[in-house]
């Protein structure tokens, strides 16, 4: 791996991200503004036109849109993300309380989606237009096909309402002791609607990616020279179905974050997806434009770190 190649290719990355990161708050903050005025919200429809001026004037909402997104960015190049227009409190610190709640239901959704899908498509791809493969490839497409909140809505009903055995909201008991054991057991199904999705869309990735690899040349020489089938497929074939499998790493990001927002709001998780929600209901501007900034952020990094990946894994790649 040619690392002053990837320190530069890095750099340029970072130099790109610049724009793009504009660009995309620029869109975001447009979008909003179509949506309607946080005033009526704030205020109701019995105030008089003269109040709603007046906290339109307080706020800086009379101003035109261009004036007023400088204004948000000149302070966010300060460090300064704003103030919810709902609780008063800054963007930053409401996002630093919710971000922990978020990123421990991400990670273990993704953990498990790795765990169950790795081994399923390696398995699906060896007993290729077998029984099992069609159970395991039909199993991936229910997963992709069911929406997540009625798989949530399902799960609710079943483990929660009728069997009484998972709690249905939060992430801890009210009035309880607490403790990771209570945490886990509030975690079950929210990780299991988020990893659903996700194990669908890998199982048939790696599946692809196996076949493919399994149909080169120096496979059937690797075993030709008496390498057991278990070496051939551990050392030869899985490393190099790797890169396609980072690539899943960089895809899943947005695709998680987008299902926490409605896995939150039905779990009533406390992380970022039931905040945003709050705010787009409210039209609280500061703090959708606050997580829309990170999330942005976020999904740049993750495509920036799988490039990175795919040097370690394919030695053979250079970023010249």
């Amino acid at each position: 791996m040619n690392r002053g190649g990837l320190l530069r290719y890095i750099l340029k990355r970072l130099l790109i991200a610049v724009p793009v990161l504009i660009g995309i708050t620029l869109i975001d903050y447009l979008l909003m503004n179509l949506a309607g005025n946080p005033i009526d919200m704030l205020i109701g429809p019995r105030v008089t036109e003269a109040a709603k001026a007046a906290k339109m004037a307080e706020l800086g909402l009379d101003q035109p849109f261009l004036v007023r997104y400088w204004l948000w960015l000149t302070e966010l190049m300060r460090g300064n993300m704003g103030y919810s227009l709902m609780t008063y409190q800054p963007v930053a610190k409401m996002i630093a309380q919710n971000l922990s709640p978020t990123l421990l239901l991400m990670g273990t959704s993704m953990l498990l989606s790795f765990l169950i899908s790795i081994p399923l498509g390696i398995y699906s791809a060896l007993k290729q237009y077998t029984l099992r493969d069609y159970a395991i490839v039909g199993t991936a497409f229910l997963f992709i096909s069911i929406p997540g909140f009625f798989l949530a809505l399902v799960l609710v009903y079943l483990f929660s309402t009728k069997l009484g055995w998972l709690p249905s909201s939060g992430m801890k008991t009210l009035g309880g002791a607490g403790g990771m054991l209570d945490t886990l057991r509030h975690m079950i199904m929210p990780v299991l609607v988020l990893a659903a999705s996700v194990t669908g869309s890998n199982i048939r990735y790696i599946r692809s990616s196996m076949l493919e690899i399994l149909q080169q040349p120096y496979l059937r020489t690797a075993e030709s020279k008496g390498i057991g089938r278990f070496k051939v497929i551990g050392k030869h074939a899985f490393r190099n179905a790797m890169i396609p499998i980072v690539t899943l790493i960089g895809l899943q990001l947005p695709m998680l974050l987008g299902g926490a927002v409605v896995v939150e709001q039905i779990f009533s998780w406390p992380g970022l997806g039931l905040m945003t929600m709050s705010a787009i209901l409210n039209r609280d501007f500061p703090v959708i434009m606050g997580v829309s900034l990170l999330a942005a952020i976020a999904v740049l990094m993750a495509n920036i770190i799988t490039d990175i990946l795919y040097a370690v894994v394919d030695p053979t790649i250079r970023y010249d």
